[in-house]
């Protein structure tokens, strides 16, 4: 009966966490078009309205540990759940995601992505999804823009402790914009897992543990981002999991 309840709370939560997604992208689309600011404003109003949802319904805490990044850098973080989507976009000022091309589709979150200067990437395109992604981004760059950009190393959600191939692209980007790299490790698989409707009690956590700064050849660059990314998301796993007990 309990494992019934928390699925059904779980549905409920994403049925708001949509419909909340409509309603405010909808009132907030006239203002964003108008200012940057504006859909900044918007994009953090609708987090902090769907973790209120998720504590009430859910009982899930939000956290953010270490020092939050405020100027123009790269962000390489785990990714597991919809829920570190938010987190990083309700933290970061500035923030700029590097989002799978179809996300574009989408009503609201595609319009957004765009207008905050997201940077869609075509799956399975190769050299040509990532000379153009540098590209977008070497514009931005030549604008000025002082956003802090996200990049997911595996390039989609995982499971927790699923091991999946972490992607050249987050090295080429580093390589390329010269900037310095925010690791981002987080627990948010173990709070809301990829393709369930389940949502477990509990404190979902992202933690910005350590930068690399710019210049680290590639190679090396790679094995220390995913070590390091690795096993600070599992430590903070660890740490929920002896929550619960």
């Amino acid at each position: 009966m309990n494992v019934l309840i928390c699925y059904m709370r779980g549905f409920i939560a994403e049925i708001l966490i949509y419909c909340t997604m409509l309603i405010l992208g909808t009132i907030g689309l006239p203002f964003s078009l108008i200012s940057k600011d504006w859909a900044y404003g918007f994009i953090r109003l609708y987090c902090r309205t769907c973790f209120l949802i998720l504590r009430i319904l859910n009982n899930i805490r939000i956290e953010c540990r270490g020092e939050i990044p405020q100027g123009k850098v790269l962000v390489c973080s785990k990714h597991m759940s919809f829920l570190d989507i938010l987190m990083l976009a309700y933290y970061l000022p500035r923030v700029s995601f590097v989002m799978k091309k179809e996300i574009l589709f989408l009503p609201i979150i595609g319009l957004y992505g765009l207008r905050i200067g997201c940077v869609p990437v075509a799956r399975g395109t190769g050299s040509k999804a990532l000379n153009s992604m540098i590209r977008d981004y070497s514009d931005f760059d030549k604008k000025n823009e002082t956003q802090q950009i996200v990049i997911y190393p595996q390039g989609t959600r995982v499971q927790p402790k699923e091991i999946k191939k972490y992607k050249i692209g987050a090295g080429v980007l580093y390589e390329r914009l010269r900037l310095p790299c925010h690791l981002v490790g987080t627990n948010s698989g173990k709070i809301w897992p990829k393709g369930s409707f389940k949502k477990s009690s509990g404190t979902a956590v992202i933690e910005f543990f350590s930068v690399l700064q710019a210049g680290i050849p590639l190679n090396e660059f790679m094995v220390k981002m995913e070590t390091d990314i690795e096993k600070c998301s599992n430590m903070l796993m660890e740490e929920e999991e002896s929550r619960e007990k």
